[in-house]
C-alpha cells in the first residue's frame, strides 16, 4: 500500500453538508449480504450503525482515531477504519463484517487458520484482523510476506500475535480454493 491509506474512508461533500446541519439521512445498504433500509443519525459513524443499531458487536471499539484497526470491516471488498466512516457514507454499498465472514456456525478457512497457528490469543483485535487479511486474500495473486506485513500494518495485536496471523493468512493463501469467506468444517 502506497499513499494514502485505503482504510480511510473519503467523506463525500453531501455527507458532509448534512452532518453539519444535523438531523437523519436515508440509508440503503447491503450488510453481509442481507439488505437493510432505514434512517440513522447524519453524524453516526459506521461502528455505531454496526453496533448499536444492526447489533452485530463483533466488530470492536478500540481507539477511534484511526490506529489499531479493531473497527476494520469490509465495505466494497476494501478494509476501512468504521470509526472513521460515517454510516450515512455506506449508502449504496456492501458491507461485510465479522459476522458475515462465518455461516452457520463453522469458521471460515482463515478463521480455522488463525486457531491452528495461534494467530489469536485475547481475541481483541481479532475481528479486525481477519477482516484485513480476508481482503488481502482475496485482492492479491501471489503471496508475498512483506505486502503482507504491509497490508496488516493498520492492525495492531497487543498479544504479539502477528507471526500466527501470517502464518495462518500463508497458510490460506497457498489452497486458493479457501481464500473467500466461505466458511469451512473446523
Amino acid at each position: 500500500m502506497s499513499g494514502a491509506d485505503p482504510r480511510v474512508p473519503e467523506s463525500t461533500d453531501a455527507t458532509a453538508q448534512l452532518a453539519s446541519e444535523g438531523g437523519y439521512v436515508a440509508l440503503s445498504t447491503s450488510v453481509n449480504g442481507g439488505e437493510w433500509r432505514g434512517m440513522v443519525p447524519t453524524t453516526q459513524s459506521l461502528l455505531d450503525f454496526i453496533r448499536d443499531t444492526l447489533g452485530l458487536t463483533g466488530t470492536k471499539r478500540g481507539c477511534e482515531w484511526m490506529v489499531c484497526g479493531a473497527c476494520t470491516v469490509l465495505v466494497d471488498g476494501e478494509p476501512t477504519y468504521s470509526c472513521n466512516m460515517l454510516a450515512a457514507d455506506a449508502d449504496a454499498r456492501e458491507l461485510l463484517t465479522i459476522e458475515g465472514v462465518s455461516q452457520d456456525g463453522n469458521a471460515s478457512a482463515l478463521q480455522a487458520a488463525l486457531v491452528r497457528n495461534v494467530g489469536i490469543q485475547c481475541g481483541y483485535c481479532t475481528p479486525g484482523q481477519v477482516m484485513s487479511a480476508q481482503a488481502f486474500l482475496t485482492s492479491h495473486e501471489e503471496w508475498d510476506e512483506r505486502a503482507a506485513r504491509t497490508w496488516m500494518r493498520g492492525n495492531i495485536c497487543r498479544c504479539g500475535s502477528y507471526a500466527g496471523i501470517l502464518a495462518a493468512m500463508r497458510e490460506v493463501f497457498e489452497c486458493p480454493s479457501r481464500r473467500s469467506t466461505t466458511a469451512v468444517d473446523t
